[in-house]
């Protein structure tokens, strides 16, 4: 079975079935270096090469074996499970000491080099290439067994399957986002060659696109930006519209998962928003203009209106920030909601009392039903919460280019 959170955590990864991705290797030397730096051994084998460096640095180091033994118990606290040798130093031995040590730049690019040197999965898989057991080795592979490992061709590494060490990494979300980027560039190219030539609207596809793209136009970017201006934004909303519909849309279909599931992408999307209305706004009323059509007309002396206008000046700029903000947590939550809903409920047929209950056969009935509704409800969920991105988009777009 699949990650229950498959669909709402990002990863570097995709997980399919076991049987569509079997993982047969035969020795340490065949694992990738994301999972063998992972392994209690291999941290072990990191520990006692990063150790000596350490004590380079203090007479009075504690023995290996007293630092290997904290080590295990600290690593042993699932806060802290898999993490290497060096943060245990930085966290919890010596800590002061050690964090004074590394405040000093030059100081920390001798450790970072130390910690690189000693952290070397090549080597270490050059050393006693039998010292895995075969029982290890089984174990992990059926662990990674269903488990597509994303390539890293930038050069980062992996801390592990779910957290970047350095460089910039593909995550299985950036792998979508590109997959849908790529689809919608290709649908749209295709439709704007057809217009272009001046061809008459044949076929269901044609049709399909053209009524989306007349929608968005007449029903959303004219009523909330106005027919002067509207025009101009159109494809921007509609690259918005189409583009969280095909991330939401992701999400019902097997072994991928929703990027709009994440904060960074609704983020980055309400960043987007965000850029076009102050874009907009400063070439539309100038940078002085912008922020003064925020301020309210007060027919008083400029001693009472002043004040007042400056206290709602303030107000207004912080509504700006919070109205984006918004716009991306509303996206987000909507999204990772009906996930957890819908795993809740499937999670009742496979659930330990479900299966030893004498009513298994009714749970499993109800999760079933429950689980075709409610993915019925999220298809629904995934064009209502595009349009609703896309609207207030273009409605804070038309409040921004326009005098209160």
């Amino acid at each position: 079975m699949a990650s229950v959170v498959l669909h709402i955590k990002d990863s570097y990864y995709f997980e399919v079935p076991k049987a569509l991705w079997p993982v047969r290797y035969s020795s340490k030397a065949e694992f990738p270096e994301v999972w063998v730096r992972l392994d209690p051994d291999f941290q072990l084998w990191d520990a006692e090469r990063l150790y000596s460096h350490y004590a380079q640095l203090r007479s009075d180091a504690p023995p290996f074996a007293k630092l290997k033994g904290d080590y295990v118990s600290w690593k042993a606290d699932h806060k802290h499970a898999g993490k290497p040798f060096d943060q245990f130093l930085v966290q919890h031995a010596d800590a002061e000491w050690f964090g004074d040590y590394l405040a000093r730049p030059d100081n920390a690019q001798v450790w970072q080099n130390a910690v690189r040197s000693a952290r070397n999965v090549d080597e270490y898989k050059n050393v006693d290439p039998s010292r895995w057991s075969a029982e290890k080795i089984q174990a992990y592979n059926h662990h990674l067994s269903g488990k597509i490992l994303i390539p890293q061709p930038f050069g980062g590494s992996l801390r592990n399957l779910y957290q970047r060490e350095s460089g910039f990494c593909l995550s299985k979300f950036m792998v979508i986002e590109l997959g849908v980027a790529l689809i919608l560039c290709l649908l749209f190219g295709w439709l704007a060659r057809r217009v272009g030539r001046g061809d008459r609207p044949q076929g269901r596809l044609w049709n399909l696109l053209e009524s989306f793209v007349v929608f968005i136009r007449d029903q959303v970017a004219r009523p909330a930006i106005g027919h002067h201006d509207a025009d101009r934004f159109v494809p921007l909303l509609l690259t918005l519209f189409f583009f969280i519909l095909g991330c939401n849309l992701s999400g019902m279909l097997p072994w991928l998962g929703s990027p709009t599931a994440s904060f960074s992408t609704t983020l980055g999307l309400a960043v987007v928003t965000f850029a076009t209305v102050l874009g907009s706004g400063f070439a539309k009323l100038g940078f002085f203009g912008f922020f003064a059509n925020m301020a309210p007309k007060i027919d008083l002396p400029w001693v009472i209106s002043l004040p007042i206008s400056l206290f709602v000046l303030v107000i207004e700029v912080a509504s700006l920030c919070i109205r984006h903000g918004v716009l991306a947590i509303r996206l987000l939550a909507n999204m990772v909601a009906g996930h957890i809903v819908l795993i809740s409920i499937m999670m009742l047929a496979f659930s330990v009392q479900g299966a030893m209950s004498s009513h298994w056969t009714l749970t499993a009935v109800i999760a079933v039903v429950g689980s075709t509704l409610l993915s019925v409800l999220e298809l629904f969920v995934a064009f209502l919460q595009a349009y609703i991105f896309t609207f207030l988009s273009a409605l804070f777009i038309g409040s921004a280019i326009h005098h209160h």
